[in-house]
């Protein structure tokens, strides 16, 4: 016997066997990896295994639960706080309009033609036309801008629900915001319906919301 602890030959000529694979089946480099089986996460869920791809963003994630929706409530809240701002803004056009029918004189003819004159300056024009003009660039930076970089426009902000995009589940962009805006005649067609469509919709989206694939999520702005 070999004080090595080396088996001696096999006298009758044949090789020992070699020794079991301590990791399992000997890897066949004919044969793909198999696909690593899903782990288990040990803050819930699963995660997915090895070549599986991701869920979608909107359905079950891991296990968790599905995206929150924004209910029809807080978007219109978000609406009519949107609707405040661009108010603000045109309150010189709504000053300027005011001084202008307060100084305007209407007198009617023994024909019945009706006429109309008024006793203002040029500055109450230029206070109309500013104000109009603020009006029009407050609710480009809020709707469209604002809402289609960061997917909160001011009202969305306050309400806590964020504008994205269903597939992504990142913001839509400007040019996709200011579309969506173009969109929502349909949601008009026919008597609002479109408008009224969240309240019984799985995903609560209008119709303009359908056609663009795009999502109301309850989401703090941060």
């Amino acid at each position: 016997m070999s004080d090595s602890g080396t088996p001696p030959p096999d006298p009758y000529g044949q090789q020992p066997p070699p020794p079991p694979n301590p990791y399992g089946q000997p890897a066949d480099p004919a044969q793909p990896p198999a696909q690593q089986p899903a782990q288990p996460n040990p803050y819930g869920g699963q995660q997915p295994g090895y070549g599986q791809a991701p869920p979608a963003y909107g359905q079950p994630a891991y296990g968790g639960p599905a995206a929150d929706y924004a209910h029809w409530g807080k978007r219109v809240g978000a609406t009519l706080v949107d609707g405040l701002v661009s108010l603000v803004a045109g309150i010189p056009a709504f000053i300027g309009l005011m001084i202008l029918s307060a100084n305007t004189t209407t007198t009617t003819a023994p024909d019945g033609t009706v006429a109309s004159s008024s006793d203002v300056g040029a500055g109450v024009i230029v206070l109309i036309v500013v104000g109009y003009l603020l009006l029009i660039v407050v609710g480009i930076w809020n709707i469209v801008i604002r809402q289609g970089r960061t997917g909160y426009s001011i009202g969305k902000g306050v309400l806590g629900i964020k504008l994205i995009n269903e597939g992504t589940g990142q913001p839509i962009g400007a040019g996709m915001s200011f579309l969506r805006q173009i969109v929502h005649l349909v949601d008009s067609i026919p008597c609002y319906l479109g408008y009224l469509w969240p309240l019984w919709d799985s995903k609560r989206q209008t119709f303009a919301d359908k056609i663009l694939g795009t999502i109301v999520i309850n989401q703090p702005k941060p």
